[in-house]
């Protein structure tokens, strides 16, 4: 009969104490754990602002960039012309030249003297002296449209030089004002990423102690056995483990990979997809899922729990099947949401998962 009684008094000890570490540990952390998870949505939200902040500094310097290429592009275009300018200029001056030589010089019928001695009369005379000057007059013109032409590309060099160089400023603040942008982020994402962090160590520690009284609850249940054969009416709860427990591991493996980033179709630790990660986890521990939710919802070896039976390991489903997690205890749940994200934890309780939660399965092998 002592040795009854000893084996008593252990087996209440057993069972008082795995009940304290299970109601007291995960109670106290729970309070830190949320207000973590508070500090990780005001970085994500500051994060936000300043993803769309750094997307329109980066359309600014495109944009700056684009008409900077634009105003190179017309600087050369007017370079050719300013070439094209000169060469006109100076084929006009020479035949100019030459034109004045032959005039004055050659014995032809426009020459100056062959124009007085050739005239037959007065009005004869007039009419040549016009049409030498007319001549003249022509050539003169083309002199001056080519040195206007001339005048008019080099205005529009010095111009375009001009805006070329206010361009170069306007890219270099550009510039400047997306990497200020792009630094904000990069510091943002690291306090966010270490948060993150933060809460799932914080997470991973409460799912230990949450084991830790599972395991003592189950080893003071199978000690309870060969008591209440011998009699002393204890009555008989089933031995083995606590429902969910099994599995509980799963969530550890998936932990590992927060920050992973979503790839459509992804099941490996370069990237994954919602289903992907689910499977990949379940496999480092032994059971063999399907890849896609639908498949997994209607896993032969599972069953329904409520909400408010929820374990870590269970598998929860939204939005008509068409999004799984894995739920890792206090409301939460890891899963790899859509593109452009990464492998992250959330709430069930909030927003959109709250409004598309269908329901969750329990895998049993």
């Amino acid at each position: 009969m002592p040795r009854r009684l000893a084996a008593l008094s252990a087996l209440l000890i057993g069972l008082l104490s795995a009940g304290l570490l299970a109601a007291s540990v995960p109670g106290a952390r729970a309070d830190s754990i949320s207000a973590k998870r508070a500090q990780a949505r005001g970085v994500l939200a500051k994060l936000q602002q300043l993803d769309a902040a750094a997307q329109l500094a980066t359309s600014r310097y495109q944009a700056a960039s684009r008409k900077l290429r634009l105003v190179e592009h017309r600087l050369r275009i007017n370079h050719q012309a300013l070439g094209v300018a000169r060469g006109n200029l100076g084929q006009a001056q020479r035949a100019l030249a030459k034109r004045l030589v032959a005039i004055y010089t050659s014995q032809d019928q426009q020459s100056s003297l062959a124009v007085i001695l050739g005239a037959r009369s007065l009005d004869d005379l007039v009419s040549r002296i016009e049409t030498v000057n007319s001549v003249s007059k022509q050539d003169s013109a083309l002199i001056g449209e080519v040195i206007a032409f001339h005048k008019q590309v080099v205005h529009r060099r010095a111009l375009l030089r001009n805006q070329r160089a206010r361009q170069h400023r306007l890219v270099a603040a550009r510039a400047a004002e997306r990497n200020g942008i792009e630094g904000r982020l990069a510091s943002e994402r690291r306090l966010y990423n270490s948060v993150r962090s933060q809460i799932a160590q914080m997470i991973s520690r409460q799912q230990a102690a949450q084991q830790a009284a599972a395991r003592a609850a189950t080893a003071a249940a199978q000690a309870q056995a060969p008591i209440a054969k011998a009699g002393l009416g204890l009555g008989n709860p089933a031995g083995g483990s606590v429902p969910g427990d099994r599995f509980g591991g799963v969530v550890g493996v998936a932990m590992r990979y927060l920050g992973t980033p979503y790839v459509y179709g992804g099941a490996s630790p370069s990237g994954f997809d919602c289903s992907g990660l689910v499977m990949y986890a379940y496999a480092q521990v032994g059971v063999s899922l399907p890849h896609y939710t639908v498949a997994q919802y209607n896993y032969a070896n599972s069953v329904s729990v409520s909400k408010s039976q929820l374990q870590p390991g269970d598998l929860v489903f939204f939005a008509g099947l068409g999004h799984v997690g894995i739920y890792v205890g206090g409301g939460s749940f890891i899963h790899a949401p859509h593109t452009g994200s990464v492998v992250r934890i959330d709430s069930l309780n909030s927003g959109w998962y709250a409004s598309e939660y269908d329901g969750a399965k329990r895998i049993l092998g």
